[in-house]
């Protein structure tokens, strides 16, 4: 018998009332008596399910819901419609039990206070969380091992830099060990190396605990490097949910050939959609369907050093995802 889903998202809905009025010193004073008012629907009737130990990759642009849907989940909004359960609960409740098992981590907002020592924060989490002294110290010293943190935690917060900062962040959402962890842009304003090191830690914090992970991300090479699975969200409405490859094999109908010749300068157009030329690399684009023929005529017609076919990048299928919206 299969393990019940760790989220269960059933027709979960959030619709906002937001005030609108015209500009200039009529409107103003018009609004104070007479209040004029909208509805925004910010998630429309979503389903979906998230299953033990799975990181699922949860996008979309700015605006489509994503943010609010990972409030209703730790149970920071209270749903308009529908309903969702997380390890059994009603996160809206907010009860004690359910809350010490998650965590809520936004690359832009703090909960490390900003004049501080990091570890003082960190006993400011432990004390609210009521972890016993023993197990906290043995987590701070794994934590500090995996995010190499050693060198920051007796300084204040405001003198770290961003990416250091974030470690610290990510490191104090987790002294409690949560079961899931809900990732709001964890790696935003980082640099490459930064995010690199992030997205290795959360893998491993994945395998170690068997951590459920709901991650949104604008930085495709997060969701690429953690994700198998993603769901897509557009206008707060469900898009796609499956496999990435999946995705990339239903909204991107070509492939890209990457092709090295002895002669350089030699005109590849005749091959397919030219796209790129870098050192002597001439990208490709050419239809799925005609990849392998048109693979054959290269290394039969031309003298190549070097060939390789590779999917687009997945920001490309995803632009092609919300273009056909």
């Amino acid at each position: 018998m299969s393990e019940p889903p760790t989220i269960d998202v059933r027709d979960l809905s959030k619709t906002y009332e937001v005030p609108v009025r015209e500009g200039g010193l009529a409107a103003a004073l018009k609004s104070l008596v007479h209040r004029q008012t909208r509805q925004v629907e910010a998630v429309k009737e979503i389903n979906f399910e998230v299953a033990p130990g799975e990181i699922v990759g949860f996008l979309g642009p700015n605006g489509a819901g994503k943010t609010t849907t990972l409030k209703m989940l730790s149970g920071l909004l209270y749903p308009s419609g529908g309903q969702c359960r997380v390890l059994g609960f009603e996160p809206f409740k907010r009860q004690r039990d359910y809350l010490r098992q998650i965590t809520l981590v936004m690359g832009n907002r703090n909960q490390l206070i900003w004049d501080i020592p990091v570890l003082d924060s960190f006993e400011r989490n432990r004390a609210i969380y009521r972890i016993e002294r023993t197990a906290y110290q043995r987590t701070v010293d794994e934590l500090t091992e995996l995010l190499d943190l050693a060198p920051f935690l007796d300084k204040p917060v405001r003198n770290l830099s961003l990416g250091e900062r974030m470690k610290c962040e990510v490191a104090a959402a987790l002294l409690h060990k949560p079961q899931i962890l809900f990732l709001d842009e964890p790696t935003i304003g980082l640099d490459v190396t930064m995010q690199r090191r992030i997205r290795s830690f959360l893998a491993e914090y994945n395998q170690r605990y068997g951590a459920t992970v709901l991650l949104t991300s604008h930085y495709m090479a997060d969701v690429e490097a953690l994700c198998k699975r993603v769901v897509v969200i557009h206008h707060g409405q469900l898009l796609f949910d499956g496999q990435l490859s999946e995705l990339v094999q239903r909204f991107s109908p070509h492939k890209t050939i990457v092709v090295e010749l002895e002669n350089e300068g030699s005109d590849l157009s005749v091959y397919g959609e030219v796209i790129d030329g870098v050192d002597g690399r001439v990208s490709l684009r050419v239809p799925k369907a005609e990849t392998a023929q048109v693979t054959g005529r290269l290394l039969s017609e031309q003298a190549v050093l070097d060939l390789t076919v590779e999917d687009p990048p997945i920001e490309d299928v995803i632009e092609q995802v919300f273009a056909g919206v």
